[in-house]
């Protein structure tokens, strides 16, 4: 069965570490701050200049001026910073961020991403993307394995214009956990009750599958 969007954010917080600073992407990447472990010291960076955020507020807690990079609203932990634009992408492109989290609409087996632009809709722009792209060396995309139509998300070359070139390294979909090397994904983990078979029939790139490949543990 395919993971729901709480559940790839919770296999993504697996990746934290102590002291982490982390960027979290528009979409899906967001929830990862409900799902930081108990514990553990990380600050979260929104790219519209929030460092320390925390996880979506409740009822009592909204304040319609604390946003984060995709207009939500979200809370600020105790010892927060919110400075302008500049400051946070001298963060970004000076190589501050240990961990980036971002959505794609594809990616491809060479590690190119494209996830900024679909043909016929109206565009307004990049965003931070591909700051965050280039300016980070831990980069973990999560995204659905294909379209509502059924068309797979990963590929041997992106269609999309791209948001960065030869940067990303693994990817999280709603059936798997991937990391490209030597220009092919290699599967490393499924989702729970998700077959190597469907994984497979859903990846349009070249798609290296281990003897055995475990079940995701979230």
């Amino acid at each position: 069965m395919a993971l729901t969007r709480e559940q790839m954010a919770q296999r993504v917080a697996r990746e934290l570490q102590d002291g982490f600073y982390v960027n979290l992407g528009i979409g899906i990447p967001t929830l990862v701050a409900n799902y930081v472990p108990e514990g553990m010291e990380v600050m979260l960076q929104s790219e519209n200049g929030l460092l320390g955020m925390g996880q979506y507020p409740t009822e009592d807690e909204l304040d319609a001026d604390m946003i984060n990079a995709g207009k939500q609203t979200v809370t600020a932990r105790i010892g927060a910073s919110i400075f302008d634009s500049a400051a946070s992408f001298a963060m970004i492109r000076g190589g501050h961020i240990d961990l980036t989290v971002l959505g794609a609409f594809e990616v491809d087996v060479h590690g190119n991403i494209a996830s900024w632009m679909v043909p016929g809709k109206l565009v307004k722009g990049m965003g931070g993307a591909m700051d965050l792209v280039a300016g980070a060396e831990n980069i973990i995309v999560t995204m659905t394995h294909a379209s509502k139509d059924g068309e797979s998300k990963l590929l041997d070359w992106c269609s999309l214009p791209l948001t960065g070139a030869g940067c990303i390294k693994r990817v999280l979909t709603d059936l798997a956990y991937l990391e490209i090397a030597e220009g092919a994904f290699v599967l490393k983990e499924r989702a729970p009750g998700v077959s190597v078979e469907e994984i497979v029939s859903k990846t349009a790139g070249r798609l290296i599958v281990p003897e055995y490949v475990p079940e995701m543990q979230l």
